[in-house]
């Protein structure tokens, strides 16, 4: 009876700790010829935008951000941006842990 306990909490543990949460990152690039004002970036599976991740700067034409995302169970994020004109450029359900996003004009929603 104890060892099957024991085997019970055992799985348990492992099974908890495939779980874990780590931390991505993304770098994006703007070569849109406009300054980006607004960075976006929320989980794939969030229904709503989070804070805008720039604050009070912005990302320059040819500049490239690197946004560290920590605490996340899966590297699915969208990604959206915003530039001077209020044009928006969208990226649906990014796996930021095999590509980084360089935005241009061919992007614009």
């Amino acid at each position: 009876m104890r060892i099957r306990t024991l085997l019970v909490a055992l799985m348990a543990l492992i099974a908890s700790s495939l779980a874990v949460a780590a931390d991505y990152y993304v770098d994006i690039t703007n070569r849109t010829g406009y300054t980006i004002y607004y960075m976006y970036v929320s989980p794939g599976s969030s229904k709503s935008w989070e804070e805008d991740l720039l604050g009070s700067d912005v990302l320059m034409n040819g500049d490239t951000q690197r946004v560290t995302l920590t605490g996340y169970t899966n590297p699915y994020f969208d990604i959206r941006l915003v530039d001077e004109d209020n044009d928006s450029y969208t990226f649906w359900n990014v796996n930021v842990a095999a590509e980084d996003i360089i935005v241009t004009l061919d992007h614009l929603d």
